[in-house]
Formats: structure tokens, C-alpha cells, sequence
């Protein structure tokens, strides 16, 4: 179910910008966002851990996209630069309340996240 309000995306040339935001309820510690295509396995694009402003990046995306706090507590923004036809999927954002320096590695599963956004389309044409 949607427990997290999440807002941007939409279509852009390869090389265009999005920004993408989500904010959340209660004691939040750690969110990020996991992507997912039509046929492809999901990954994490990027996380942040608010606790010392840890941060994990995929190696895709890494150089291209930010991620940082937004400017209200338990929010989140993810700026994203030099879109590629690749970058499409839906981009579902995830928080945790667990106080977890971890949360912000890859190995740290969506299973771990129990707060979820409803998903918003990034599309990319060439």
C-alpha cells in the first residue's frame, strides 16, 4: 500500500533532468529509491542514511544523480542529471525508521523498508 507521498517524474530527452521527491511520516532514518523496468531485476538507485549523511549510489547512476534530505525533516529529493535510455523505470521510493548506518548499502534489501511509495515513471527517449 502507498505509505510514503511521492512526486515527480515524467518523460525527458536522454541527457534531460528530473528530480524526484518523497516525504515521509515518523521516526525515518534512512530512504532511497529502487527502480524497476518492465523484464529487468529492481535495484537500488541511491540511499541515504540522515544520521552523518551517508549516502549509496549505484555505479549506473553514480556522478549523475544526487541524493539529499529535503528541506522538510523525513523527506527526501533525488536530482537526477545527464538522463540515459537506460535510467527508465518506475522509481519507487522506501524509508525505514531503523537507526542502521547499514541501510545505505546495497545488500541492505527492500524487505528491509516498510514504508513505500507508490512509484512514479521515469521515461528517457534517445
Amino acid at each position: 500500500r502507498v505509505q510514503l507521498v511521492e512526486s515527480g517524474g515524467g518523460s525527458v530527452q536522454a541527457g534531460g533532468s528530473l528530480r524526484l521527491s518523497c516525504a515521509a511520516s515518523g521516526s525515518i532514518n534512512c530512504m532511497g529509491y529502487f527502480r524497476q523496468a518492465p523484464g529487468k531485476e529492481g535495484s537500488w538507485v541511491a540511499k541515504i542514511y540522515f544520521g552523518g549523511d551517508i549516502k549509496y549510489y549505484a555505479d549506473s547512476v553514480r556522478g549523475r544523480f544526487t541524493i539529499s534530505q529535503g528541506n522538510a525533516k523525513n523527506a527526501l529529493s533525488l536530482q537526477m542529471n545527464s538522463l540515459k535510455p537506460e535510467d527508465t523505470a518506475v522509481y519507487y521510493c522506501a524509508a525505514t525508521g531503523g537507526p542502521y548506518v547499514r541501510c545505505a548499502v546495497d545488500s541492505y534489501g527492500p524487505s528491509r523498508f516498510g514504508t513505500w511509495g507508490q512509484g512514479t515513471q521515469v521515461t528517457v527517449s534517445s
